[in-house]
């Protein structure tokens, strides 16, 4: 079993303690908080389990073989990096760190050392996406054509990041996850607004190009007052439909679409077939991700949300805040494999 030590008691840190205690190839050994009492109130009856405030205490600890870190994205750098420096694995709450330059450090960090680094993008790894990622990198919807997603609700309002570092970088992990190899992002487009004045952006409407000419669209909104998660992936041959908020048919597999006849009219014809409702799995994805983390350390090998694949949302993210601010404008992703831009 590896031995993992949880970095953050706050809002995300219990869910991973009870997921890396409900792991097989885990065992939870330190909960570290600056708040030891707040660590001590997680940790309720685990006798167990260590409570501590210091980080270095917990990174000197032989037990500790991997942490997971659920604190503020400005504190990744130094948290993450003291963890890779001190020769442990790393899974780290989204979005990597603060700035691509910051993520790129953790990424070549891990990669020098031969260690884990893996991102708890934790949509990807619940049934829906695993089945979409299946549906799309398998041809069965055919090329992608666009893809549209809303993430809507009367959200908490993050002191520190406005609604697209917040929101966006689920819809971008997922959009990463799910792309056939050789179609990747090559620009991104913002817009955004502060209509109650806090003075972040809290509507964003985030458009991105991918280099087979489709586009991938994602509405984010802190202000909604109901909540809508919606993805639409449309391809070719067929169509599908996520909706997260239906917990009886979250995902729906249409053959219905347009057909463009191959002469000089352009004509076009409208397919209507069948509707299908994919059975799938039950089991909660945070559980996924910690079964991911597991492996991927005991088998030596990169995780599904890799370093990289939390390096590729940050570029888009920093790709996106550029062209906010130029009242957007299209502006090219940085080249994750080769660091310029694409």
């Amino acid at each position: 079993m590896v031995g993992v030590a949880v970095i953050g008691a706050g809002y995300w840190g219990p869910n991973l303690v009870r997921n890396v205690q409900a792991t097989p190839d885990l065992r939870l050994v330190t909960l570290c908080d600056l708040d030891v009492d707040r660590a001590k109130a997680v940790l309720g009856n685990y006798s167990t389990v260590r409570a501590s405030s210091s980080l270095d205490e917990v990174l000197a600890d032989p037990e500790v073989e991997a942490v997971a870190v659920a604190t503020p994205a400005a504190t990744h750098l130094p948290v993450a990096l003291a963890a890779l420096e001190a020769g442990k694995h790393v899974l780290v709450e989204k979005p990597l760190a603060a700035n691509y330059a910051d993520g790129l450090k953790l990424v070549e960090t891990a990669e020098e050392r031969g260690l884990t680094l893996m991102l708890d993008h934790t949509f990807c790894y619940t049934p829906v996406v695993r089945r979409l990622r299946e549906l799309v990198r398998g041809g069965d919807l055919g090329d992608v054509q666009y893809i549209d997603s809303v993430r809507i609700n009367l959200g908490l309002v993050q002191p520190d990041i406005d609604v697209l570092w917040d929101l966006a970088p689920h819809d971008l992990s997922i959009l990463d996850s799910i792309l056939p190899d050789g179609v990747t992002p090559v620009a991104v487009a913002a817009h955004g607004s502060d209509p109650v004045q806090v003075g972040r952006t809290c509507v964003a409407y985030l458009s991105v190009r991918l280099s087979n000419g489709a586009i991938a669209h994602a509405h984010v909104n802190w202000l909604s007052p109901t909540k809508i998660r919606t993805m639409i992936v449309g391809g070719s041959q067929r169509t599908a439909v996520w909706n997260d908020l239906d917990p009886t048919q979250p995902l729906a597999v249409y053959d219905r679409g347009v057909d463009r006849h191959d002469d000089e009219s352009l004509r076009v014809s409208y397919r209507v077939g069948d509707m299908v409702a994919p059975a799938l799995p039950g089991g909660e994805a945070l559980r996924g991700v910690m079964a991911e983390f597991a492996a991927s350390i005991l088998e030596k090998r990169a995780p599904l949300t890799d370093g990289r694949a939390g390096l590729r949302v940050l570029a888009q993210l920093e790709a996106a805040s550029t062209s906010l601010a130029a009242g957007g404008t299209f502006v090219p992703i940085a080249d994750v494999n080769n660091g310029g831009t694409l």
